[in-house]
């Protein structure tokens, strides 16, 4: 069905579920619930991908640092699912060699005792001893599937033989292996549409927003035309991310669930660099005890991330003390590499919806997900708290499961091996700017596109690898303006508005 067919059809054929969030985690349970043909909508006040699922570091990990806060299972979980999405979606999600750079040899050895007592806020830097037994036991949550090698160690002569450009300050290097996903709005668009085509039961609509509950009423209002409509679920699920407590209090369920916290990251065209790190991603610690990293992004260089408290999800951009730390940040790493603001091609910020804690160290709170239930009426509410990108499958199986069992209805398909895309995602690595007619019509026409952003920053790679111009921004309103009808009026109002958003959220001045 096409947008107009699913609002038309909502008028008389309400829901049995209501997904609230066009996120990972949302769309991750819309496709596990259409799977178990369950009549399920799922909504976005935006586009799909758009909030903090967006503006992830691009990695599928299990999180080995974790393992210091003694969070075996979430590790040994994150680290089986970064396996299957390798194995589901193999154009979008590849193996990702990943190098520590590290400094000290026994630092650190009491950081994980010492946490679990309470008595250590902020670690001391990790020494290759502590490494070592990480990456060891890391390896060991890979099992059998051989998704990906296991890490090598070198010492510092071999280090500096394989990456001459490394600080010659440090002892070790120890390289172990995760993933790089290509394109995270791409492959949670492939899941949307995987899901739509189990049949007229799995609806999807951006742009739509949640205005008001009356009773099992749920009032909802398409931002496009501005209609609003009522529909009546079964059973609601919030999948909000870092608006989760707002989207509740919408629904009447004064909540204090996430503790946001905001990440940051910069795109670089800096050769240099990324001629120094090669095909490999650098995670390390910084001099506060931050773990950052140095990221290969096409033939770009993406560096980042911060992990700062924060309390509205909407006003996060990457401010100019973030640039100058992540600039600084490189420096104890390739201390021979200048890297300078007018290297900058795009930046960007999102917000984590952490469970909320009084940690004092952001970097200690967990990253783990629940499930929060509340009642509205007779309506339960799930809202799905925390998470990782890299465990989506496995909270949306848990959230899936819960439906399940309220609705008594049996289990009929399983996600762990299921393809993602079916071999039609290649597009997601397609970086050449120029684009076709022809591509642009098929998008619009396929892909659920309302706005002109929506192509430029999340179907495509266009403005993350820094290639928009004024002109191209122009052209490209024009070629999908005349697939979806605009008239002068309108592709020039898209135009306006996108330079705005470059402007205001990603330091894009065209």
């Amino acid at each position: 069905m096409n947008r107009q067919e699913i609002l038309t059809s909502l008028n008389s054929h309400s829901p049995t579920v209501l997904i609230i969030g066009g996120g990972i985690n949302g769309v991750g349970t819309f496709r596990d619930l259409t799977l178990q043909g369950v009549d399920t909508l799922l909504i976005d006040r935006c586009d799909f991908c758009s909030g903090a699922s967006a503006a992830s570091s691009r990695m599928a990990h299990g999180g080995i640092r974790y393992l210091e806060n003694g969070e075996f299972r979430l590790v040994r979980e994150a680290v089986q699912e970064r396996n299957r999405m390798i194995q589901n979606a193999p154009s979008l999600v590849q193996p990702l060699p990943t190098t520590i750079p590290i400094f000290k040899t026994f630092s650190g050895l009491l950081n994980a005792p010492l946490k679990f007592l309470g008595w250590l806020e902020k670690p001391s830097e990790r020494g290759g001893l502590i490494i070592k037994v990480g990456l060891i036991f890391y390896d060991a949550f890979t099992g059998k599937s051989r998704a990906v090698p296991p890490h090598v160690f070198d010492g510092r002569l071999s280090a500096l033989k394989k990456y001459p450009r490394l600080n010659p300050a440090i002892r070790y290097a120890a390289t172990y292996y995760d993933g790089i996903i290509l394109s995270p709005e791409r492959l949670t668009l492939e899941l949307l549409l995987d899901a739509e085509k189990e049949g007229d039961h799995a609806r999807s609509l951006n742009y739509v927003s949640l205005v008001r509950v009356n009773g099992d009423k749920v009032t909802l209002k398409d931002e496009v035309s501005g209609q609003t409509f009522d529909i009546s679920p079964r059973l609601i699920v919030n999948a909000a991310g870092p608006w989760i407590d707002g989207t509740n209090r919408t629904l009447g369920l004064p909540t204090q669930y996430v503790g946001p916290t905001k990440g940051s990251h910069l795109v670089l065209d800096n050769p240099e660099l990324r001629a120094a790190i090669g095909d490999h991603e650098f995670f390390f610690e910084n001099k506060d005890g931050r773990i950052v990293l140095i990221f290969p992004l096409f033939d770009k260089v993406m560096i980042g991330t911060s992990d700062l408290p924060i309390e509205d999800p909407d006003s996060a951009r990457c401010t100019e003390d973030e640039v100058d730390y992540f600039i600084e940040m490189v420096g104890r790493v390739f201390p021979g590499i200048m890297v300078g603001r007018e290297q900058i091609v795009f930046r960007f910020s999102g917000v984590r919806p952490l469970a909320y804690t009084k940690a004092k160290n952001a970097g200690q709170i967990t990253r783990d997900h629940h499930i929060q239930e509340d009642k509205l009426g007779n309506i339960p509410v799930y809202s799905l708290v925390g998470g990782k990108w890299t465990s989506f499958r496995a909270f949306s199986e848990q959230a899936t499961d819960r439906a399940l069992a309220f609705l008594s209805l049996p289990r009929k398909a399983d996600t762990k091996s299921l393809p993602i895309g079916a071999g039609k995602d290649a597009r997601a690595i397609k970086t050449d700017p120029h684009y076709t007619r022809g591509e642009i019509s098929e998008m619009a026409m396929r892909e659920k596109i309302i706005h002109l952003d929506d192509l430029l920053l999340r179907r495509t790679l266009l403005g993350y690898l820094g290639q928009l111009t004024r002109l191209l921004v122009e052209e490209m309103a024009n070629a999908l303006g005349d697939s979806l009808g605009w008239d002068g009026l309108q592709k020039k109002a898209e135009v306006m508005c996108t330079l705005e958003i470059l402007k205001d959220r990603h330091g894009v001045n065209l």
